[in-house]
């Protein structure tokens, strides 16, 4: 059976991402979508329809719905930052000393978080890459998520209408894009997991994980459009 380093090396391949960073995102990604959580596993282990890995490591998965968000993302964000600055201007006296340095850390955490996760975003979904997926997610949920709740949420922020209103399109921008990149991750998880397996059976190595060697000759012998589509021309 093969190592899950060898399957988490494939997974991060071609990553401008530092190494040590890439393989705690891809360590996180494969955690959380192949060992025992997807459709891979579990009970589609004993469904004879459960598709072989050769039929399903060629398809493409950039999410169309994540893209479409990260792109009116990318346009908003210049307008929430204008909206967003002129209102802690003209709020900035009014607020007591410990909020005015939430308030100025808040906006500037914000503000780099959300060019690195949109560049996260672009990377990961349009050339399929796990590590940047992960590190899109990540930032979404673990950093923006709660500053923008924190926003929202304190009334001792003196939330103004214009910034509650800039607020709540950002919040529900953020919350699509968690949805969608959450099951695009899982599906490109899955697809480069099953990409790694038919390149060790191509190679005569340690042939395919269990749960694809129990399914039958289907799964046992990879059609020829699988292992090389160009030969079906």
């Amino acid at each position: 059976m093969l190592g899950r380093a060898g399957l988490g090396t494939a997974m991060a391949v071609h990553t401008p991402l530092p190494p040590n960073l890439r393989r705690g995102l891809v360590a996180f990604s494969g955690s959380l979508f192949i060992d025992n959580k997807t459709q891979d596993s579990g009970a589609a282990q004993s469904s004879p329809a459960h598709p072989c890995l050769p039929c399903l490591a060629h398809e493409l998965l950039a999410s169309l719905p994540l893209q479409m968000m990260l792109y009116f993302n990318v346009c908003y964000f210049p307008v929430w930052c204008l909206a967003e600055g002129m209102m802690l201007q003209l709020k900035y006296q009014l607020l007591p000393g410990h909020y005015q340095f939430l308030l100025v850390a808040t906006f500037l955490i914000l503000l780099l978080a959300e060019g690195s996760r949109l560049y996260l975003g672009y990377m990961g979904n349009l050339q399929e890459k796990v590590p940047e997926l992960a590190g899109f997610l990540l930032l979404s949920s673990l950093i923006q998520l709660p500053l923008l709740l924190f926003l929202l949420t304190d009334g001792r922020v003196l939330c103004l209408p214009l910034e509650l209103a800039v607020h709540s399109l950002l919040l529900a921008f953020l919350l699509s894009e968690i949805a969608a990149a959450f099951l695009a991750l899982r599906t490109t998880s899955k697809q480069l997991a099953a990409q790694f397996y038919l390149q060790q059976w191509e190679e005569g190595g340690q042939g395919l994980p269990e749960q694809a060697a129990g399914q039958g000759p289907c799964c046992r012998t990879p059609p020829a459009h699988a292992v090389c589509p160009s030969r079906e021309n």
